[in-house]
């Protein structure tokens, strides 16, 4: 599945349609994605701006990716117990999504404002893969695609072990906030046009 992931955000970067004059493909690699859980001995809240993504803009394809190492808390030490005990980030590197905009139709890219949208697709942390919907909003803009999402992840369903210790003093669940600015990918012209 890694791989498979691998390969569609690849594709999905090299993409292009020949001849075509209108991006077709939106991508960053500085999006951010922020999580918060809160807790009665301490809120537990890390940062990356590291979040790779791309859109496909005929289909509604979306795919993201971010390496775990690439999350910063505000105490080192929360840094080192996140990444060594918590997410194993040498075993798992990277969490990543793979899915599509439900009901997309290119128009959408047309609207003034935010578009309600729903991304459907599989999420993989820690070496577990689910299957989710993700509610956010998608807002065109002059020479770029905005798209924000908030959503919960419950670490139990990623098999991410919580020490008895602490257990009772984290949340079940962690609120996942993701922005992605995402710019069009450069369009190639073909050859034999006009």
């Amino acid at each position: 599945m890694r791989y498979f992931t691998g390969f569609l955000l690849l594709a999905l970067l090299l993409g292009y349609r020949p001849g075509t004059a209108q991006p077709t493909r939106y991508q960053t690699r500085a999006g951010t994605v922020s999580f918060f859980s809160a807790s009665p001995l301490e809120d537990i809240e890390a940062r990356s701006q590291q979040l790779a993504a791309v859109l496909d803009t005929r289909t509604g394809q979306l795919a993201f990716s971010v390496p775990i190492r690439s999350f910063q808390f505000k105490r080192s030490l929360m840094q080192e117990h996140f990444n060594e005990n918590y997410l194993e980030s040498e075993k798992y590197p990277k969490a990543t999504f793979s899915g599509r905009l439900v009901d997309w139709k290119p128009e959408m890219l047309a609207a003034a404002g935010a578009v309600p949208v729903v991304a459907e697709g599989d999420l993989t942390i820690h070496g577990v893969t689910r299957h989710l919907k993700v509610p956010g909003t998608l807002t065109p803009l002059t020479g770029q695609l905005l798209l924000n999402a908030s959503f919960s992840v419950a670490p139990a369903e990623y098999n991410i072990d919580i020490p008895a210790l602490v257990r009772d003093h984290i949340a079940k669940s962690v609120l996942v906030t993701v922005r992605l600015p995402c710019a069009p990918v450069a369009v190639a012209t073909s050859a034999s046009q006009p």
